[in-house]
């Protein structure tokens, strides 16, 4: 690494260090470093618990366990100056024992890292948050096969050999080298995603090709998937017959379905899950005091707005949250059972067209005097 002097039009080597040298320790630094920032690994995380030991009859510790976006679950093994011979062997070991853990079980996991690690919080609404759900029972956990990140300044060959071969056979392995910077008493940490390279992404992506493309078969065929697909299909014919509202929205996989309201991160949205249809405005724009500001403006209007709608509101400012949600709701039905779908569809067609009627005037008025 390098630092550029302006005045002299020079590049001058940064002084490389060992962890040891700056007596830097495993848990008490690059762990804690991970946690609080996991963009060291180059991606977004949800760190859910560190030196996890929750396992049947044994007393090993993994470092630290995170949900990825896709609700993987990810174990993170981190080295300091040397991957010694056993990271990959250690790291398959845990991520068997992990495979078997249910949703539950990692919502308790969490739960317990909250209480014990953390300020509290409420693990359920912290992993619908991340996860980009609204209902923890929407969460899809540990569905697919788990992921395993390895951290180091140096990795052994026998480590890169073994994490490449277990690529072209598609467990997912990411190797990070970790390399500290020392510039004027300040310590500078430089990260480089080693495997998978661009080039041996390629190699793998010519070995592993037909399995790749039977998981991702396998992915679009997932019932839930399709059935929410042609829900959503029917249901955009319906409402297009009897407003332009969605006229320009398709249909999708996901248990919403969302438009715009004329305003920037304010949607008119239909939820269909397990257990209930909802038409609602979902309030998500800039900032959470900005979100906050607008719902009680609209809160304000509540009398002119449910008599118009001719039904009480569901009125949910989530101050735990960045987004505030107005809605109405028919329960006790299920987008998984056919059998329901003419009466949600009526539900939430006939009702989104009230429902943006009687909001419409309200939240231009708000929009426009904020």
């Amino acid at each position: 690494m390098f630092l550029i002097n302006r005045d002299s039009n020079e590049a001058v080597s940064l002084s490389k260090k060992t962890f040891q040298e700056l007596n830097f320790k495993e848990r008490q630094h690059l762990q804690e470093w991970i946690c609080k920032n996991t963009d060291i690994l180059g991606e977004r995380l949800l760190i859910i618990q560190k030196e996890f030991s929750g396992f049947d009859d044994t007393r090993e510790r993994l470092d630290l366990l995170a949900i990825d976006e896709e609700g993987n679950l990810v174990i993170i093994e981190n080295k300091l100056d040397d991957s010694g011979r056993d990271v990959v062997w250690q790291s398959l070991k845990y991520a068997s024992y992990c495979s078997g853990l249910t949703k539950n079980d990692i919502r308790m996991i969490f739960q317990d890292y909250l209480d014990v690690q953390q300020d509290g919080g409420v693990a359920e609404n912290i992993l619908c948050e991340f996860l980009q759900v609204e209902d923890f029972s929407e969460a899809e956990l540990n569905y697919d096969d788990q992921r395993i990140i390895m951290i180091a300044a140096n990795f052994r060959k026998e480590v890169t050999s073994t994490a490449l071969w277990l690529l072209e056979h598609n467990i997912k392995i990411k190797c990070i080298k970790v390399t500290p910077y020392e510039l004027d008493g300040q310590i500078l940490l430089d990260t480089e995603q080693i495997i998978p390279i661009k080039d041996a992404e390629e190699y793998v992506i010519k070995v592993a090709n037909k399995k790749q493309e039977e998981v991702k078969i396998k992915e679009q065929n997932q019932a839930r998937y399709n059935i929410r697909i042609d829900f959503w299909t029917n249901l955009l014919q319906e409402m297009n017959k009897k407003s332009r509202l969605f006229s320009n929205v398709n249909p999708t996989k996901d248990n919403w379905l969302g438009t715009g309201s004329g305003y920037s991160g304010i949607a008119y949205t239909f939820t269909a899950t397990g257990g209930y249809a909802r038409v609602e405005l979902w309030i998500n724009r800039g900032s959470q005091d900005e979100n906050k500001a607008i719902f009680d403006k609209l809160f304000a209007n509540k009398e002119k707005i449910e008599t118009k709608f001719e039904a009480e509101l569901d009125w949910q400012r989530l101050d735990d949250g960045k987004g505030s949600r107005i809605a109405y709701s028919l329960t006790n039905v299920s987008i998984f059972n056919e059998e329901h779908w003419t009466e949600m569809i009526r539900f939430l067609t006939d009702h989104m067209i009230k429902f943006e009627s009687a909001m419409k005037d309200p939240l231009h008025k708000v929009m426009n005097d904020s």
